[in-house]
């Protein structure tokens, strides 16, 4: 007798089990490595400026080269990933950017630099939707923020290694081994070909039915399925992977409140992540001391999405979102108020566990948003709007610093992002009730 098994209900119905876990770690590993790749720029922004001769405007520009290419990434890898499939998407991804990343080691001019950094961003870009979008896949509903969190959580932890390698190196050898490092991580290819697995609903929209099977088996180790039996997806019967599918069924404001959200988070992010540093270096603060700096920003980062993630599965995450952009606002412009040394980087900490850890919550939001048959579209689409504000980030602050203001009213005018992120998700949250109210009242 054939079955029709339901994979959403048996994920949501079994133990998290070990499969589930390598998956978390694997993904977790990939994300240490891109984070490392985003914020390396910062750690050597204050020495490329000396030695290339740079002003703060073109530093700006000099940064933002590797958000262009992350932008056109994540619009592109994004998309692919839902025709050609999350693993492929992931390894093309991964191998671009951590060969790009290599060879910006050897570039001797800013010329060659944004190159570099535009192809490694191109990687980076296409990462983390598609590592978003497998993980929140092969998480159980009532974990999948938590896991998710976790998961992307590794994106701080190589935002530490790039700080703590950064004090490390850079006094004594200067900024190009910290770019030459990234030949370590390519022994991983081959592991992330071997155990990564594909995504189920991919699989089984392919009709791929014996690979799907023998996932589904390492899912639940006790099963055993009969071969007239047939594995199905809930939301497999969905609409194709188009743009247009995301502003529908009562999703237009959700998504346009989430693009907002995203923008205005990821200028934060890479606006502190890109000139923290130097600012507090200008402040009067040792080369030690302001990339201890960013190790705060990124720790904070690391703690703010696990926490938000436990939070989130328990109370929602857009109301554990406004929160944390309220804590936001409040810590960033509490920066530039000459503070103590000890109450500085507690400000610096809860700064990073409310924008890094927070765009790590919206990305969570985003799929959970949408169903599987366009899920990495929606997150490669909020990503890639979210990049044009890393964009506009390191540009921004390097020309608002090269304008001499005092320290407090430039903290203060970085804080603004954070307040309309902090409206838009309060839009997002009585949108997304409404949308689901009407779902409910429709499907009774």
């Amino acid at each position: 007798m054939m079955r029709n098994i339901d994979i959403n209900e048996a994920i949501d119905n079994n133990p998290f089990g070990r499969f589930q876990w390598t998956v978390v770690a694997l993904c977790a590993l990939l994300l240490i490595v891109d984070g490392y790749d985003v914020f390396v720029a910062g750690t050597v922004l204050p020495t490329l400026i000396t030695e290339w001769g740079l002003t703060k405007p073109q530093a700006g520009a000099l940064q933002a080269w590797a958000l262009f290419g992350m932008m056109f990434g994540a619009l592109i890898f994004g998309t692919l990933a839902d025709k050609i499939g999350r693993k492929k998407g992931i390894a093309i991804s991964f191998l671009l950017f951590t060969v790009a990343t290599l060879l910006t080691g050897f570039a001797n001019t800013p010329e060659q630099f944004k190159i570099f950094r535009f192809i490694a961003g191109l990687g980076c870009g296409g990462l983390m939707p598609n590592t978003v979008a497998l993980m929140n896949e092969y998480a159980p509903k009532r974990l999948r923020g938590t896991m998710v969190a976790i998961m992307f959580s590794g994106y701080s932890v190589g935002g530490m290694v790039a700080a703590g390698l950064g004090i490390g190196l850079i006094p004594q050898y200067g900024w190009k081994p910290m770019f030459l490092i990234a030949a370590l991580p390519l022994v991983m290819l081959p592991v992330i070909l071997w155990k990564l697995p594909e995504s189920l609903g991919f699989l089984i929209r392919q009709g791929q039915q014996e690979k799907a099977k023998r996932i589904y088996e390492k899912l639940s180790p006790s099963t055993r399925l009969a071969e007239s039996d047939r594995l199905a997806f809930s939301e497999v019967k969905g609409a194709s992977a188009s743009v247009a599918e995301l502003f529908r069924h009562q999703r237009m404001l959700s998504t346009l409140m989430l693009w907002v959200s995203f923008f205005c988070c990821l200028l934060l992010v890479y606006l502190l992540s890109s000139w923290l540093p130097k600012v507090l270096q200008e402040a009067g603060y040792a080369e030690k001391a302001s990339l201890l700096s960013l190790f705060s920003l990124n720790f904070g980062g690391m703690v703010g999405a696990i926490t938000g993630g436990r939070l989130g599965d328990r109370f929602g995450l857009p109301k554990v979102v406004v929160g944390f952009f309220i804590a936001a606002t409040l810590s960033i412009a509490l920066i530039g108020f000459n503070l103590p040394t000890g109450l500085l980087f507690l400000m610096v900490f809860i700064a990073g566990a409310t924008t890094i850890g927070t765009q790590i919550l919206l990305y969570a939001s985003v799929a959970q948003l949408y169903n599987l048959s366009v899920r990495s579209t929606g997150l490669g689409w909020a990503s890639g709007v979210g990049r044009i504000g890393a964009i506009v980030g390191p540009t921004l602050g390097g020309v608002l610093l090269a304008q001499q203001m005092p320290l407090q009213q430039n903290f203060l005018i970085f804080a603004i992002p954070a307040a309309i992120s902090t409206l838009a998700m309060l839009v997002f949250t009585v949108a997304n009730a409404r949308r689901t109210s009407a779902v409910l009242v429709a499907a009774a």
